[in-house]
């Protein structure tokens, strides 16, 4: 039986995709810098059973909305407190099976770096490393790395592919037995099984052969979210999970029966490849309990935070712009085409204007646990996506009651592994149980 897969949206710092959540009382703010955070974290999400948790990492204080700042960072916006780098192999060495994921953009970065970084993070965690790929999408983040704005979308992914294929050869230039250790013989390595990377292409350089030895699952696994037609090409040849923010489930179908298109194009299968929109649950033991906690949720939210956060997402201040076009005319090269895309299905979808729209925190699907996985199978099974990327609504306290609530009523059903399969991350996203 076809099971789904699940991960984790998640920031170094208190607040991610919900507005406001860093208020919640039990919201611990106390331990942002302490290593038990992180490792607690990675525990529930593997007593849970997802697949992986990756962090969505920025470079820089967004200072779109009204030109600076001041709203986003000082009223709570997710921001990534911590280089993600640090923190995941901790988590590591607290789990088994987890998949352990860091966005790291193409853009400003090498891809000896890159390759680098993640090749060692796979090492430690024996095959459980996964790249978010992504080609930013911001002027303030531009300039924190010495360029005066973002590139064109085209000339970004262009660059991607390049970085991508240089990474690809980069984790190639050992053989998984080049690594001998033998003191007897004083063979150290089996140098006819290392090689020079060589790669040359239209946007970066990269000789190798690199000082990391091959990983248990052969390279990092590939998350990307790609929304514009460049961008889902780019999904479409590199990712192994695809992950998206369709409003409803009509969209889903639709965004995967598309990427599935792309997917066969290029000769891949398409279940090689899991599409996985976001979903934000408040979990209740009736639903009476679940919707007075969303009420109360709703009752933290500052309504400029949720501008700031918008505004960051679509590269424009949306305290100057009504409409869908006029937000896609004044972000240039900014903005992300997955977060304009989900505003306008939810405006459609709930018959109100785009500026309407903006102004709407992220929508919440508050119920029981049953009720909950009731909407999971349904997308599930009616061919919306493969899985889901659940931010914490309250940090820890979304994964803890999913944990204890949700996952039991998955397996029940059928659609959750109960034991990972594997021990790699390549292995349970091949095999989910």
């Amino acid at each position: 039986m076809r099971k789904m897969h699940l991960a984790a949206y998640l920031k170094t710092g208190p607040t991610a995709s919900y507005a406001s959540a860093w208020r919640h009382p039990s919201a611990p703010l106390h331990d942002i810098w302490e290593p038990e955070r992180y490792e607690h974290l990675a525990r529930c999400l593997e007593e849970a059973r997802f697949d992986a948790g990756f962090f969505a990492d920025g470079l820089g204080l967004p200072d779109i909305y009204k030109n600076t700042y001041a709203d986003y960072i000082g009223r709570g916006g997710q921001a990534s407190l911590l280089d993600p780098m640090t923190v995941l192999p901790l988590m590591a060495r607290v789990t088994r099976h987890l998949g352990l994921g860091n966005t790291i953009s193409t853009t400003f970065n090498q891809p000896y770096h890159i390759a680098r970084s993640l090749g060692s993070l796979d090492l430690l965690s024996k095959g459980r490393a996964a790249w978010n790929v992504v080609t930013s999408a911001t002027d303030y983040e531009a300039r924190n790395c010495g360029m005066d704005g973002v590139p064109p979308k085209d000339d970004r992914y262009a660059r991607a592919d390049d970085v991508l294929e240089a990474c690809y050869k980069l984790w190639d230039c050992w053989d998984e037995d080049a690594l001998v250790l033998d003191r007897e013989s004083g063979v150290f390595a089996d140098a006819s099984k290392i090689r020079y990377a060589n790669h040359v292409g239209p946007y970066v350089r990269t000789r190798g052969p690199m000082s990391i030895p091959r990983s248990p699952q052969g390279r990092p696994m590939i998350l990307q979210a790609g929304s514009s037609p460049r961008g889902r090409e780019c999904a479409a040849r590199w990712a192994d999970m695809i992950f998206c923010t369709t409003a409803t489930k009509a969209d889903g179908i639709a965004f995967r029966e598309e990427m599935h298109k792309r997917l066969r194009a290029i000769g891949r299968d398409p279940t090689e490849c899991a599409v996985m929109p976001t979903l934000s649950v408040v979990i209740g033991e009736t639903e009476s309990i679940a919707k007075e906690k969303a009420e109360f949720l709703d009752s933290l939210i500052d309504p400029e935070l949720v501008m700031a956060s918008g505004s960051q997402l679509l590269g424009v201040d949306l305290s100057t712009v009504e409409t869908a076009e006029e937000a896609e005319r004044a972000a240039g090269n900014q903005g992300i085409q997955g977060s304009r895309d989900r505003m306008i299905q939810v405006a459609r979808a709930q018959g109100i204007t785009f500026a309407q729209a903006v102004r709407k925190p992220r929508g919440l699907l508050a119920g029981t646990p049953q009720m909950i996985a009731d909407v999971m199978e349904d997308w599930f099974k009616s061919g919306a996506c493969d899985g889901f990327v659940l931010p914490p609504t309250v940090f820890p306290m979304t994964y803890e009651e999913f944990a204890r609530m949700v996952t039991p009523e998955l397996q029940k059903r059928g659609l959750l592994r109960r034991e990972y399969a594997g021990k790699t991350l390549r292995e349970n996203l091949a095999n989910p149980g």
